[in-house]
């Protein structure tokens, strides 16, 4: 396997764990509880979808990769692990398939450039890839965990943390935007919220690309404002040489909010720009 600028992602602050899905019904048992359309997918391909609450607020994001016809692995923070799998094992009832932490087996590799090795599960994620090695053939680490996470939010690719999960609606982290959503597929929990956000065009706050120039820590769910009095509510921060880069998300208009009401948190600057555009 030749890759460039690895980075060990299943290690240190925010570590990414992974969850197997195995068994005949995986696809089909995971079509029903996530945002994508996850029984399209065919093996060697992946997506990111995400797990909702009734309210379509974001419980977790999910890499997912199909590996083969009957598994799929997935890769998400390690702090909500347990939540998820719980979650997702009281909905299994008589499907066949299987919810399993797989973390200490198979690790997660940030990558620039994809593997000639059509066996390895993928998913691509933004213009790089995340890859699933087994733990032992894992590389060392040759790219910085910072500089990863500084990529991530340049691409405008959000991630939902403990302090942060059941807080956004799906559009507010645009998952609409990076093909989390299928808007064609059958029900699954929040459809109908996210549904409707979509077809009346009521999605007023969405996420962002901001700059704290003070360099100040941020932590996802911590509050912060804009120079022209916007509220907004940190999704995650990294580091750069200007200070540190922010995705967070608030109104995404100006003037869809008044100006003159108390300022909470951080000033930050912007917005930057994202690799794709907001609905107007």
């Amino acid at each position: 396997m030749s890759m460039l600028a690895d980075t060990a992602l299943s290690e240190g602050p925010g570590a990414l764990g992974v969850l197997a899905f195995r068994g005949i019904d995986a696809a089909r048992f995971l079509q029903g509880q996530l945002s994508a359309d996850i029984e399209k997918l065919a093996p060697g391909s992946g997506t990111l979808a995400g797990l909702h609450n009734a309210q379509g607020r974001a419980i977790a994001l999910l890499a997912l990769a199909r590996s083969g016809t009957d598994e799929i692995l997935a890769a998400l923070p390690a702090e909500l692990l347990d939540t998820v799998a719980q979650r997702l094992r009281k909905y299994v009832l008589r499907a066949k398939v299987r919810v399993d932490d797989v973390s200490a087996a198979v690790h997660v590799i940030g990558t620039t450039s994809a593997p000639a090795d059509a066996s390895v599960a993928r998913v691509s994620w933004g213009r790089r890839h995340l890859l699933f090695v087994p733990a032992g053939q894992a590389p060392v680490s040759a790219g910085t965990r910072d500089r990863w996470n500084l990529e991530d939010l340049r691409e405008g690719l959000p991630q939902v943390f403990v302090a942060t999960s059941e807080q956004f609606v799906a559009q507010m982290l645009n998952l609409d935007l990076l093909g989390a959503i299928a808007f064609d597929k059958g029900c699954y929990t929040g459809q109908e919220v996210i549904a409707r956000a979509h077809y009346r065009g009521r999605v007023k706050r969405r996420m962002q690309r901001w700059l704290n120039p003070h360099g100040s820590p941020l932590e996802p769910g911590d509050v912060a404002h804009s120079t022209d009095g916007r509220t907004l509510t940190v999704v995650r921060a990294a580091p750069s040489d200007e200070g540190r880069e922010v995705l967070a998300v608030g109104n995404f208009s100006p003037a869809a909010e008044e100006s003159a009401g108390r300022r909470e948190g951080v000033e930050l600057s912007g917005p930057l720009p994202l690799p794709y555009a907001l609905p107007e």
